[in-house]
Parts: C-alpha cells; structure tokens; sequence
C-alpha cells in the first residue's frame, strides 16, 4: 500500500489539524485559577474528554459549541469551582480562537494539488468556518456532526459520509482516512474497512489527551508524527 494509491484524503480536524488541546486549555483558564490545587494539562484534557464523550452520547444532535458550555459547566462541578453561565457560553464560542498546527496550511495547500480534501469532524457548521480560514485551503466536502446528527466514533457519521462521497463517484477503497484520535475516527474507521493514516500529534506525551483511550490499538495503514511528515512522505512516493 502506497500513499499515491488514494485520491481522496478524509480529516478529522481537531486533534489533527487544529490545535484543540492548546485552544481548550486556554477556554478553561478562567475556571483553571479558581483551583485550589493546581490541575495539570494532561488532567485537565482527560477531564475534559470524559465530560465531552459523555455528552457527546447523550446529546448527539447538539451543536459543538453548545455542547462545550456543559462540558465546561461538568468539569466545575466536579472540582468544586464557581461559574457563570455567561463563562460557559463563552468557553462555547472560544472554537474559534483554536489555533491551526503550525504546518497544517501548507500542507493541505501541497496536498490539495494531488488529492481531493474532505472533512469529517465532531464540529458544528459555524465553527468550522473560522478553523477553516486558519487552514487556508478550499475542501472538497466538510462533513459535521451537525450535518449528521450524532458524534464520532458513532458509525453514523461515517456511513454519512461514505454515501454522500460514492453519490460524487469517490469509492471507499480510493480514500485514506487521516486522523489523530485513535478512539473517534482509527476504530470507526476500521469497522468500515477504510485505509488509515495516523498524524500522531501526541508522539512525544504519555496518554491520550483530550480524546478517550480506544480501548485497544487499531489497525494503522500509514503513521506520522505531523503533517509536515505526511508531506515528505508523499514527495518520496512520487520519485518511487
């Protein structure tokens, strides 16, 4: 199996080619300095990955960014700390102030030129907007959990997306699924039988951040530590 073997990439965003660790850390620094005792990172994003999962299940049509203010209201309570509503809603709409990874836009303008571009992400429609002015390409297709109702790693959302990319004559066995959460898209994708590529943005920390342990490992087609990697890779394939 060969990267020029695909024609179309699926991405999962956050986690891949957003920064959301970094953008959800800083949304909870207001409730973060009411702690008592102070709340590493990697405490603070498994927190938040365990309220946001539950939710997620619980509320699948929900918007992302009205989500988050429960998520946030949750990790108060369960550390005790005082909050406003208006502090809630605000941790909602701070999606679009989440940073792009420092290669993300070069490399999907790279990638662009050689495959087709789609998005599949647990994010709402406005939202993504503002991440998709960071990355600074024009997608094929942006597939979200609001458009389909339910949240990642449901078989939902990608059954969704499958249909709606075979309607424009794109075969499963053309795309390669590129992802850094191994629990909300590796699994999933896997049951699909679709080919994956892991950007392991998380190479270098213990644990699994912001996203849930998947349990057990997936099968992984492709594994690199950033997108800036995937790129060199793909130049190398093309010499071959």
């Amino acid at each position: 199996m060969k990267l020029t073997d695909f024609d179309t990439l699926t991405f999962d965003c956050y986690g891949t080619l957003i920064d959301w660790e970094s953008g959800i850390f800083e949304g909870l620094k207001p409730l973060l300095e009411r702690a008592g005792t102070p709340l590493t990172r990697d405490q603070v994003l498994e927190a938040h990955a365990r309220h946001e999962s539950s939710q997620q299940s619980f509320t699948p049509a929900k918007r992302y960014q009205d989500l988050l203010p429960i998520v946030y209201k949750r990790m108060a309570e369960e550390w005790g700390l005082p909050y406003t509503h208006d502090e809630c809603v605000a941790y909602g709409r701070s999606i679009r102030n989440w940073p792009a990874f420092a290669d993300s836009a070069g490399a999907l303008q790279y990638l662009k030129k050689h495959y087709k571009l789609v998005i599949l992400s647990n994010i709402d429609n406005e939202s993504f907007t503002f991440s998709n002015a960071k990355l600074q390409v024009e997608f094929d297709a942006i597939i979200t959990a609001e458009d389909v109702g339910s949240y990642k790693p449901s078989p939902r959302n990608f059954a969704y997306m499958l249909e709606k990319l075979n309607d424009r004559g794109i075969r499963k066995e053309t795309i390669l699924h590129t992802a850094e959460s191994l629990f909300h898209d590796h699994k999933p994708a896997n049951e699909f039988g679709l080919a994956s590529c892991w950007i392991y943005r998380r190479h270098s920390q213990p644990g699994f951040g912001a996203t849930m342990n998947p349990g057990s490992q997936p099968n992984i087609d492709f594994r690199f530590d950033s997108m800036e990697d995937f790129v060199n890779a793909h130049r190398e394939a093309l010499m071959k």
